[in-house]
């Protein structure tokens, strides 16, 4: 399987994220741009998730059937939202309640669109709907404090 490269215009990898980005700032999702991107993708997911929840891993956004163009533009809705861990459509920027917490934005490339229903489709649901799809993926981790 082949790597993406995913930064962010934003911050660096393992890097802190602006506050813009979190339930301090803006709450908009940052920009992202993704490399390596194999000529077969038809469109690309994007999970964004933090392990380091209290409660286990908190999933900030599910989206799929993103343009495969590499590019995920600042305060956007690039493909179609499935339910985060706050049972919302959308990006929840970050929030840790203590601590520094990381944050995985996974993007992978897939060889198809995903016929997924977003009102019921969770993390776990993307997932699976993505195996035997996926061509390439990459993650960027991004740090935040409160």
């Amino acid at each position: 399987m082949a790597d993406l490269i995913v930064k962010s215009s934003a911050f660096e990898n393992n890097k802190i994220i602006p506050s813009k980005y979190s339930c301090d700032g803006d709450e908009v999702n940052p920009p992202l741009k993704i490399d390596g991107v194999p000529q077969g993708a038809k469109t690309l997911a994007l999970i964004i998730d933090d392990p380091d929840a209290p409660r286990g891993t908190f999933d900030h956004w599910i989206v799929w059937n993103i343009p495969s163009g590499g590019k995920i533009d600042e305060n956007s809705i690039p493909g179609t939202q499935g339910l985060n861990s706050g049972d919302q459509q959308n990006y929840i920027g970050m929030c840790p309640p203590s601590g520094t917490h990381r944050y995985f934005f996974k993007v992978y490339a897939l060889d198809t669109s995903l016929d997924l229903k977003p009102n019921i489709t969770r993390k776990k649901d993307l997932e699976k709907a993505m195996q035997g799809h996926v061509l390439a993926k990459g993650e960027l981790i991004g740090l935040y404090r409160r």
